[in-house]
């Protein structure tokens, strides 16, 4: 409860038990054995900083928190505790909680998304297991990422961006350093096993924006924001990314608040191990940096755990208030970690603390809170106030209304895909690839044109070695044809001179056949004529 500006929580012998606001974001620890009673513990402190104001973020692991949108119930039992404690005196009803839902599988409540590229490659690295090469690796891809105006917001970018990076590794190898491409699909494959976890529906836009946890109903009363976690921590590494993601948002979002009377927003981490199980150093150091100095910030963050040995000391050292339920003790082991929890109280002499964490009942605890200076008290023990909410699971229909009915549920419901890697990567693929088929073409277009040019070639080749020959063969006609001219021409003189020659040799044959007289003279004139005549014709054409 809310009372008198302190946050009243719990009750040692009728002695009020409470936090002051202004020492809240000082951080604290609810730890206990499972059963014990820190989910009660957790509402009452919920439902106290909503009441003065101050909205609240739950993880939601059982299902058991969603009843605080319903007021609570009057039973045997509880009337018992409000008669015990006096808390109808005090004003104490039953109420409902202004209750926004959150899931992000989208099933139980508003989907809650973030983007690649606000998550980073550091938790993102984490969150898929990768080793010191392959971390470093993921890192140059997202340096690769900025330096080309590549927005990362959805798996399908981040893969798309790998792949990228892979198939031009020797480019970007020269100026980013090698990355060798085995690494490369190792990286990839991680992608595809978070994805197949959820990551797909995590990582994506309308990216959540923290500030919308910081409001309030009409009367005042802060907003508690539930994260549905059952389905979510069969996912340890992304519960616990995302809970360290959100830390490291909420301190990087806020502005400086320094000493305020009251914490901006108080953050309760159930099952808080898992942030820590299997952390690299690097990461326990920023997990530590975080929760030393977003307190300035006027956050408040409450770890809860079975036990106080699960957080380490750098982080334990920040919890300055406490709440511890009992403890068992039945292994040498386990009874160091109660020495130990029972060591970090002030102690008080009316009991001894070690051994009152392992007689603690359930809804019994040890407490011990800051006071107006900053000291942790003397540990009290203590019985914790009841909820005012309704204590368990509620309805999946009444789960649905709810959600439905928050005016956040219309800015979140749908998913948005705007352009960023996976597009802009696939236009310059297509770029490429419509560049490389152009050039190549041009290029079996030139080998064509070259094609075409030595066959025209050789074609004007052949045509000319066929005029050429066409002209030798007609000039050969004509020498031939010339010759045989000749020829008749020769044969034509010849004939004319033979006629002639035997003309003249008849004429001198007859004038010696006169000489001679008689039929023999005349006979052996025209013998001796046409010898003579023939001899006078070879003589001609031997010349």
């Amino acid at each position: 409860m809310y009372k008198n500006n302190e946050i009243w929580v719990a009750s040692a012998n009728g002695k009020k038990i409470s936090i002051l606001p202004k020492m809240a974001n000082r951080h604290g620890l609810i730890a206990g054995a499972t059963g014990t009673g820190k989910t009660v513990t957790l509402k009452v402190m919920a439902e106290s900083f909503s009441d003065c104001g101050v909205p609240v973020f739950l993880a939601d692991v059982k299902g058991d928190l969603a009843g605080m949108c319903r007021p609570g119930e009057d039973s045997e039992n509880m009337k018992k505790r409000i008669e015990r404690f006096g808390l109808a005196e005090e004003g104490f009803s039953w109420q409902r909680y202004p209750v926004c839902f959150w899931d992000i599988f989208g099933e139980a409540g508003i989907p809650l998304r973030t983007t690649i590229s606000e998550i980073g490659p550091t938790l993102l690295a984490r969150l898929m297991d990768l080793n010191a090469t392959q971390s470093d690796i993921l890192r140059v891809v997202f340096k690769i990422a900025d330096d080309n105006e590549l927005l990362l917001l959805d798996i399908k970018d981040l893969k798309a961006m790998l792949q990228y990076v892979y198939e031009n590794a020797k480019e970007y190898s020269a100026e980013y350093g090698n990355m060798a491409k085995q690494s490369i699909t190792a990286i990839i494959r991680a992608v595809v096993s978070l994805e197949e976890a959820g990551g797909d529906q995590f990582f994506g836009e309308p990216a959540l924006n923290i500030r919308d946890w910081f409001a309030a109903d009409m009367s005042g009363r802060g907003t508690i924001n539930i994260l549905d976690c059952q389905k979510l921590i069969n996912s340890p590494l992304l519960y616990s990314t995302f809970m360290l993601w959100m830390m490291s948002e909420l301190f990087e979002t806020l502005p400086e608040a320094g000493d305020a009377e009251k914490p901006r927003m108080v953050f309760f981490f159930d099952e808080a191990h898992l942030l820590f199980d299997n952390a690299p150093k690097a990461l326990l150091q920023k997990i530590e940096q975080v929760v030393k100095l977003i307190r300035s910030k006027g956050v408040g963050i409450y770890f809860i755990t079975q036990n106080p040995s699960d957080i380490p000391d750098g982080v334990l050292a920040q919890l300055g208030n406490k709440v511890q339920h009992a403890l068992h003790a039945y292994t040498p082991a386990e009874q160091k970690k109660v020495k130990a929890a029972a060591e970090s109280f002030r102690a008080n002499p009316a009991f001894d603390t070690m051994e009152a964490i392992t007689e603690l009942g359930i809804g019994e605890a040890l407490i011990s809170f800051l006071d107006m200076d900053g000291r942790p008290s003397v540990v009290e023990k203590c019985s914790v106030l009841p909820p005012r909410s309704h204590m368990g699971a509620i309805d999946g229909a009444v789960r649905k209304q709810e959600t439905e009915q928050n005016l956040l549920f219309l800015r979140y419901e749908q998913s948005v895909d705007r352009e960023s890697a996976y597009e802009l990567l696939a236009k310059r693929v297509a770029d490429e690839t419509a560049q490389k088929q152009s050039e190549k073409e041009e290029l079996l277009r030139a080998k064509e044109e070259e094609k075409q040019r030595k066959l025209e070639e050789k074609e004007a080749e052949r045509l000319k070695k066929q005029e050429e020959r066409e002209a030798e063969k007609a000039k050969k006609q004509q020498e031939m044809a010339a010759e045989r001219a000749k020829k008749q021409q020769s044969a034509a003189i010849g004939r004319v001179a033979k006629t002639a020659t035997g003309t003249i040799g008849r004429e001198i044959g007859n004038e010696i056949g006169k000489s001679v007289g008689g039929s023999f003279g005349k006979r052996l004139g025209g013998n001796i004529g046409a010898a003579l005549g023939r001899g006078i014709l070879d003589t001609l054409f031997k010349f």
